[in-house]
């Protein structure tokens, strides 16, 4: 129902914007050729040529619209975070639009029209945006269309429910209160509304307070209690909605699909399915084939040091566990002596760590001794950004230690990633290194990942801990 409702006023913005981008597009052209403002030397170009052109912009703009996820609920931001979001989306759109005209030789657009388009497109959406959330919500402040809402269930899914539907409301829903499980909680408060009676009252409460929008949101200690609702519930014309008690329980992409109409709780999933995982592919497969080219004559330098300075293997292999629990042989530059842990085992490296050698030391505190990982990003082992690989004897003794590490595997192994360009590598708290793995995986997007890989040339190479 939130879904629906919120999809509702999606369609409302993207028609606003497909608009404000059209006449924007429009607008630059009339002000750069037709109100005199500026000389044209080379005289003025055909406006069909340019409203022709209309059509691959606003393509370019709804494919960054859904890339940088413009419509999501602001779930208690500022309206400045939206009005960001928009000139990124304005930003990167101009850039692509650049971009493509460079390699399209048929016509030269007027790149002061371009700049002129973004400003005005900007300022134009970022006002339709505001209009729109404004008269919506002063529709809503005045009882314009609202939903009369019952909350079954005063446990913690209950408030939950609750806080979410105030998080929304350009929705519409107005809560009247709660029902119980519990014949101590009537009368009682949670939050800002009331318990106001047992669960079996639910068809007196529906009609008393004209409820159009029921949430049973019982826990999973009480399943008698919900047989006993749903029974009473077999006459009511109001809506019913269902929110299992799963919540502690759910993880990264949770939520719930279809199978052929069987309703299915995914409780730890993964963004990257269909097309993700095909424009991240390429991407790593891009990116990875132009660093081994570029990069190709220094990291044969670095091996011949390595080789001057000690004896022994040039690219050192260890295994690593990767996506899905499986095991690769990830390659490095040898940084310490040969068979070094022979003798001690599989240790994590220390600050003043006497197995290093000098041209390895160097290569630790400058990360330059991943480089060869662009190999294992090829062969499809790893990606440029994701959670950094774990050796297996290890993974063996956080999964036991550490809720939720093993989450850290529904994510393709990174050279780079969000933990890291944060500070949280090597010896630091693996706590902190999970919460942002996940935190990354929960919110991975194209752009996120270009993020990661941009901030990793100032904030990821070099850090203090890295040794």
């Amino acid at each position: 129902m939130l879904k629906k409702y919120g999809q509702f006023f999606a369609s409302i913005l993207f028609i606003s914007d497909s608009l404000t981008v059209f006449f924007s597009w429009v607008g630059a052209y009339s002000i750069r050729f037709q109100w005199g403002l500026f000389s044209s030397p080379q005289g003025v170009p055909p406006f069909d040529v340019y409203l022709l052109t209309s059509i691959p912009i606003w393509i370019i703009f709804s494919l960054n619209i859904k890339w940088f996820n413009l419509y999501e609920p602001l779930r208690g931001k500022s309206a400045a975070f939206e009005y960001f979001s928009i000139i990124k989306v304005a930003s990167v759109s101009v850039l692509m639009l650049t971009a493509v005209s460079f390699f399209y030789r048929g016509v030269s657009y007027s790149r002061l029209t371009v700049i002129i388009f973004w400003a005005v497109v900007s300022v134009l959406m970022i006002i339709t945006h505001a209009l729109l959330r404004r008269g919506l919500m002063q529709m809503r402040k005045k009882g314009i269309n609202l939903r009369q809402v019952l909350i079954v269930g005063s446990g913690d899914l209950g408030e939950s429910v609750a806080d979410k539907i105030d998080l929304h409301p350009e929705i519409g829903f107005k809560i009247v209160g709660f029902l119980s499980h519990i014949p101590e909680d009537v009368g009682k408060k949670l939050g800002k509304y009331e318990v106001l009676g047992d669960v079996k009252e639910v068809p007196k409460f529906l009609e008393e307070k004209k409820i159009d929008q029921l949430f049973i949101a019982l826990p999973l200690n009480a399943p008698d209690c919900l047989e006993d609702v749903l029974k009473d519930l077999r006459e009511e014309k109001v809506d019913i909605q269902v929110v299992p008690d799963l919540m502690k329980f759910m993880n990264l992409s949770s939520g719930i699909e279809d199978f052929d109409g069987l309703p299915i709780v995914n409780l730890t999933g993964t963004p990257l399915y269909g097309w993700n995982i095909i424009v991240k592919r390429i991407t790593d497969i891009m990116c990875a084939g132009i660093g081994l080219v570029v990069l190709g004559p220094f990291m044969a330098l670095i091996a011949l040091l390595i080789r001057l300075e000690s004896k022994g293997k040039v690219i050192y292999s260890q295994e690593r566990v990767g996506l899905d629990g499986q095991v690769f042989s990830m390659m490095k530059f040898r940084s310490m002596l040969e068979g070094a842990e022979q003798q001690s085992g599989p240790v994590w490296a220390s600050a003043n760590d006497d197995r290093k050698t000098r041209i390895g030391n160097i290569l630790r505190k400058t990360s330059l001794d991943e480089l060869p990982q662009l190999f294992n990003i090829l062969k499809g082992e790893m990606s440029l950004v994701g959670p950094r690989p774990e050796r297996p004897h290890f993974v063996e003794n956080f999964k036991k230690s550490i809720p939720s590490y093993m989450l850290r595997l529904k994510m393709k192994a990174g050279l780079t990633g969000w933990a890291q360009v944060n500070g949280w590598r090597g010896n630091t708290s693996l706590e902190k290194r999970i919460e942002y793995d996940l935190y990354y995986i929960k919110h991975w997007s194209f752009w996120f990942d270009i993020k990661i890989m941009i901030m990793t040339f100032w904030k990821g190479l070099i850090n203090k801990h890295a040794y």
